[in-house]
């Protein structure tokens, strides 16, 4: 399965996430991902220690590096410079995420290597942007996704504190938008025979995650309340806990459609007609009394009698609020394919599949992470081929 973006050729300069998530996407879709790590290698090789992984893997980093090629190279010497220019002359893409400070100092910014290969489609993922007082100013997600951006009080509750992100949250989201656009300059390029930079930011990742709120905000001057479980102001779109404790989210977002499937679902098929209840509104109005009693209903039932229950209703729609081991034993998330087979030498590693599909041209992993400096001979020596052609 060579995917649908075979025989083009990647180099990757990327470090911790979402660099090496753009690379790890374009991979897994076929394409030759080069990555030039420095002599330390590349510092997402530090989690799995960093979360105390005894296990001799390092899950975060296999997930954005499977079949890739690694090249040590020394950028701080000519040498290094010389070689990483070499291999940039007559590749399709260059991804990076190292910060554009760093990368002018090396000649590695986008006018210096475009100059030599006008073809090249430069992806550069930054922290806030390529201009402006931040623009060289260190950022993980965390930070400009998560923290600046608005994401993290967006889903504060009042007089709580900021919940923690996931790790990898904003890189993941910003590497696809990156992929996006390198692919959207690559259809560009058949129409025009040149490259160009493309770029994306976790600050704007963050901002385009919320632009719900965001965009509501710059056309009316009015934030959207930050919903409380207890009172949110419409009872069907809410969470409930069942009576063995699993939680699970009811999605009536349309009041007209969704409120009588519920009423039926548990047994109050008068509440259609209760004036408390029966339309929006007052549905708003009592939403307290309408939550706790919903939650007194739910509490009398284990979660898996009330999906056979909730089966029953066509347009009664809601999920359970599954953990981990729920999402790997739940045959949809097997079917939807979100699970892949890495080969890694005469067996294979299950691991989560990049989030898209080509029915056309399928794509399948092809080895599992590189170790530092694998195939640096490799690389070297077909540079030295090239050269003697």
């Amino acid at each position: 399965m060579a995917g649908p973006v075979e025989g083009i050729k990647v180099v990757e300069l990327g470090v911790w996430v979402a660099g090496p998530a753009a690379g790890g996407i374009l991979a897994d879709w076929g394409a030759d991902v080069i990555k030039i790590e420095p002599p330390t290698g590349d510092p997402g090789r530090l989690f799995g220690r960093m979360l105390g992984c005894d296990l001799g893997v390092n899950p975060p980093f296999e997930m954005d590096n499977r079949s890739k090629r690694s090249i040590v190279l020394d950028l701080a010497t000519d040498a290094g410079r010389d070689t990483a220019f070499e291999l940039l002359s007559d590749a399709d893409i260059f991804v990076t995420n190292v910060r554009p400070g760093a990368l002018q100092r090396l000649g590695l910014d986008y006018e210096s290597v475009s100059a030599h290969n006008p073809r090249l489609i430069y992806g550069l993922i930054t922290g806030y942007g390529e201009t402006g007082p931040d623009a060289d100013r260190a950022a993980y997600d965390v930070a400009a996704f998560w923290s600046r951006a608005g994401v993290a009080h967006l889903l504060t509750r009042p007089g709580d504190t900021p919940p923690f992100q996931r790790g990898g949250m904003g890189d993941h989201s910003a590497g696809m938008t990156l992929v996006a656009a390198i692919c959207a300059a690559l259809v560009a390029r058949e129409r025009t025979g040149t490259g160009q930079l493309v770029t994306t930011s976790l600050y704007r990742q963050g901002a385009y995650t919320v632009s719900f709120d965001l965009n509501t905000y710059l056309l009316t001057g009015l934030p959207i309340a930050i919903g409380q479980r207890e009172t949110m102001g419409n009872p069907c779109m809410n969470n409930y806990a069942a009576g063995d404790g699993r939680r699970f989210w009811i999605v009536g977002l349309e009041g007209d459609r969704h409120w009588p499937p519920l009423c039926r679902a548990v047994g109050r098929p008068e509440w259609l007609d209760d004036p408390r209840f029966r339309d929006a509104r007052s549905r708003a109005a009592n939403a307290t009394q309408l939550v706790a009693e919903l939650d007194a209903i739910f509490a009398t039932r284990t979660l898996d009698e009330w999906a056979q229950i909730f089966a029953g209703e066509p347009d009664f729609f809601w999920s359970p609020v599954n953990t981990l081991e729920d999402i790997v034993a739940d045959e949809q998330f097997h079917a939807a394919g979100g699970i892949v087979d890495v080969p890694d030498g005469q067996a294979g590693v299950a691991m989560v599949a990049t989030p898209a599909d080509f029915h056309g041209t399928p794509w399948g992993p092809r080895s599992v992470a590189p170790r530092l400096g694998q195939h640096t001979d490799d690389v070297l020596a077909e540079l030295e081929a090239r050269r003697g052609r």
